[in-house]
Order: structure tokens, then sequence, then C-alpha cells
């Protein structure tokens, strides 16, 4: 387990703004699955999603820099959460699976091409002998406008993306996994990236929420 509790240039668990953020969700938790509940719903709604903000690059994705910032896409909230459950002594590691995603913005599909997103980001957690799947990408106020299911975590079971949204449109489809690790594999990343969205980029400056309240209103 000590790759799985050991900091990281990705998931510097040891930062102290990491330990304090952790201590102060979950640092009075008596069980860790108590704990890594409370850190699950707190990187949920805490970071803001935006998939429009990627950075591939060991200083964007590295935990501290995002809880700095408030906000992330899939990855970086998944790589949060790993390192704030190892701060507090839980065993963590990060997933990958391979999704298509029936329900983005405009600007998104025109940019990336496709409803595919490669390596989508999630927390594997292991709390009493399971390694339990936690995905807290997408914050509740963004649920509420898309109509979507909010994933829920209570350290039993995995929480995984639900096929469909409360309307009973198709929402997420898992293609393939592409398995679990102690850090970020993000060379491995890139080069799907480079493969799968050849000269994708998004507007500068371009805000996500914004286009979600238009689109959702719309």
């Amino acid at each position: 387990m000590h790759e799985y509790l050991a900091p990281g240039p990705i998931v510097d668990c040891a930062h102290p703004e990491i330990r304090a953020y952790a201590e102060r969700v979950a640092g009075g938790c008596a069980r860790p699955r108590d704990a890594a509940v409370k850190l699950y719903y707190a990187v949920r709604d805490g970071l803001r999603y935006d998939p429009y903000d990627v950075k591939l690059d060991v200083e964007g994705l590295r935990a501290s820099n995002v809880l700095r910032a408030g906000r992330g896409w899939c990855t970086p909230k998944a790589v949060v959460l790993a390192a704030c459950c190892r701060a507090l002594g839980i065993p963590a590691r990060l997933g990958f699976a391979d999704v298509r995603n029936h329900l983005s913005t405009a600007r998104m599909r025109a940019a990336m091409s496709s409803e595919v997103f490669y390596w989508h980001g999630y927390t594997s957690i292991l709390l009493d002998g399971r390694w339990l799947k936690a995905t807290p990408a997408f914050n509740v106020e963004l649920c509420r406008k898309f109509r979507l299911l909010p994933l829920e975590f209570d350290g039993t079971q995995d929480s995984i993306y639900h096929p469909f949204d409360q309307d009973g449109r198709r929402h997420m489809e898992y293609l393939a996994q592409r398995g679990e690790f102690a850090e970020v594999p993000l060379e491995a990343m890139l080069r799907t990236f480079r493969e799968r969205y050849p000269g994708s980029q998004l507007a500068a400056g371009a805000d996500f929420e914004a286009d979600v309240d238009a689109e959702t209103r719309a």
C-alpha cells in the first residue's frame, strides 16, 4: 500500500495546504469510511467542475494547485480527492476510463469534434478491504442545471456516472477501462489526446458556467 499512501509530484498529499484541508473537512472522523465520504462531497461541490480549463502538465494537475484554484476538470478533481485521502492515511489511487458523454456544451463539442472523453478520471479508495470508485467531477449545481442525477458516495459501493439523466436521456456510456495508478499517467494521456483530439482548442477566455447557463435556459 505504500505507493497509494505516498506523496508524488501530482498527488502531493504531504503539502501543508492539502493536509490542512483534509484535516479541516474530515480530520475528526472516527472511521476512514466516514472521512472518505466527507472528503468526496467537499471536493465534488467545493471545487467547481470546469472542463475548459484543461492543463496537461504536472503543475496544472498538482493537487495543491487545483485546491488553490478552486476548480478543475474530472482528473484534477480526482487528484485532489486522492491526495486528501492519503493525507489522512487512507490508501487512494487514480482510475481512468473512456466514456461517451452525451451532455456537454456546443463549444466543447466543436473543439473536440467528438463525444468521447478519453482518460476520464476518477478516484479509487481502499475502504474496509475493497477498492471503491468515487467520481467527484460534477458539482451538484451543475447537475441541477443539466438535470443530471448527482453522484452520491457512501463508502460502501462504487460511485460512477449514471447512464441516463433525470428525463431518461442518454448521459454517459463507459466504453473502456484504462486502469488505476498511483500517479497520473501523464505521458500516456498526452499521446492519446494528440491522436484523438488533433488541433482541438477552446477559445481563450471561454466561460464554461456561462455556456451552461445559456444552453440550459434555452
